[in-house]
């Protein structure tokens, strides 16, 4: 993959390059109408493919926030097109690495030295290059080390990004810029402490301590002799990401395995922790055929007020939603609906939260869940697809769902979605949370 020996910094530079991608899309546009204006038949695949690539390329070459929104996009099977929802897929662990002579000046300012005299052996050229950093393999005192250097001008460009890719973002998920704010506050927060190497070391050493007791996880060694505010050295994990995982035809057995050491890793952090890994994209696992996963990256945690908490899991307790009094006053706290609005609105938008929550929460209600059912997840894509275009919907003067929500549902979406690719059969029951506890 071809290296950069640059990353745009500036403002100006950088939205300069949203404005010359905004121009090609423009003419993917005018393409795609001309052929149409020949033959009535063409479809707009062609024209996703386009504009995916094109704003993809921009992304992949500024990185930082711009990119991580397009890896957060791609997560959501459901909310972009295919082609997008693919290209995108690519900024979780493929992304253009930096060149050479960037990464040593970011070791000697950071550091003060070169990564040849701080390790015994440093392979210069990148191993995986995601949204905010990339990783290098080296060796010291016998151990394999992974190296996490974070790109130059991240953490500085945060809030300028997002605001030139929030037009693009809201355009691709169809929504309205309506009282939107709230979340992108909500990413603002997370990205700027994405970019704090410090705190993510202290994170990742906390968590790994606090989730060593779940079978089949794995975590590495960090070293904080060996990191700064823009590098993280770690253990080298052995492993293949999803995809590649895959691609070996593991056994069923060793599916679910990995599948159930996910699924209580999650469980564990939300309900004791109060505080989860929020980014659980396939770059952020490592999969063995022992049935064994390493995880890592622990740059975005979310951390779960208590009320919010208490509101949301009341939602997979089907005894509570039954009385109509409690069930609005929960739809209420999690800011699903509105004091504003009127009889009709509430009426008609708690029966679309219900319908959902029913199909979202029916893993938490049972006590063993085959998420290699393709028809669950069809039901979920169709209805989301129903509701997205429901005028009622479109027109909403107001954004519903706490910026709490923001976070956690991510995390539960990526997490299904990997299960989903596992096809793994888990146990999902109360009673397996339990068990963990007593680990």
């Amino acid at each position: 993959m071809k290296e950069q020996t640059n990353i745009p910094t500036g403002k100006v530079e950088r939205a300069g390059k949203f404005v010359t991608t905004g121009l090609k899309v423009g003419a993917n546009y005018i393409k795609h109408y001309t052929k149409k204006l020949i033959d009535p038949s063409v479809s707009r695949d062609e024209l996703h493919a386009d504009n995916a690539e094109d704003i993809y390329d921009t992304l992949s070459n500024l990185k930082g926030s711009a990119l991580k929104v397009a890896q957060m996009l791609s997560m959501d099977k459901g909310m972009l097109p295919k082609a997008y929802s693919d290209r995108f897929a690519m900024s979780q662990y493929s992304a253009p690495p930096l060149s050479g002579p960037l990464v040593v000046n970011t070791f000697m300012k950071t550091l003060g030295k070169t990564p040849t005299q701080l390790y015994d052996k440093f392979e210069m050229q990148a191993s995986n290059a995601a949204s905010i950093g990339q990783v290098h393999k080296a060796e010291k005192g016998g151990k394999e080390l992974a190296v996490k250097i974070q790109y130059p001008g991240v953490a500085s460009s945060v809030k300028s990004d997002l605001a030139i890719v929030k037009p693009f973002a809201v355009r691709l998920v169809g929504m309205s810029e309506v009282d939107m704010d709230k979340y992108f506050d909500e990413i603002e927060g997370k990205l700027l402490e994405e970019t704090d190497y410090r705190l993510e070391l202290r994170r990742s050493i906390e968590a790994a301590a606090s989730c060593a007791h779940i079978p089949n996880l794995v975590f590495p060694t960090y070293y904080p002799e060996l990191s700064s505010d823009r590098i993280i050295t770690m253990d080298w994990l052995k492993g293949l990401h999803l995809k590649e995982f895959l691609a070996q035809h593991p056994s069923k057995e060793v599916r679910n395995g990995i599948g159930q050491a996910l699924w209580d890793f999650y469980q564990f952090q939300v309900h004791a922790l109060k505080k989860v890994h929020a980014d659980p994209h396939p770059g952020n696992f490592l999969m063995r055929e022992d049935g064994t996963v390493g995880v890592f990256d622990f740059g975005c945690i979310k951390e779960i007020p208590e009320d919010f908490y208490t509101n949301y899991f009341l939602l997979v307790d089907k005894e509570v939603l039954k009385d109509e009094a409690r069930r609005r006053a929960i739809y209420t706290n999690l800011e699903m609906i509105h004091p504003s609005d009127s009889e009709k609105e509430v009426e008609f938008f708690s029966g679309l939260f219900q319908k959902m929550i029913d199909m979202l929460t029916l893993p938490f209600t049972v006590e063993e869940f085959d998420f290699g059912d393709e028809s669950y997840f069809e039901g979920i894509y169709e209805y989301m697809d129903y509701v997205s275009n429901l005028k009622e919907v479109k027109e909403s003067k107001v954004a519903r769902g706490s910026r709490h929500s923001l976070y956690v549902n991510r995390t539960y979406f990526g997490l299904y979605s990997i299960l989903s690719d596992l096809r793994a059969k888990v146990q999902t029951g109360a009673g397996r949370m339990e068990a963990l506890r007593k680990f």
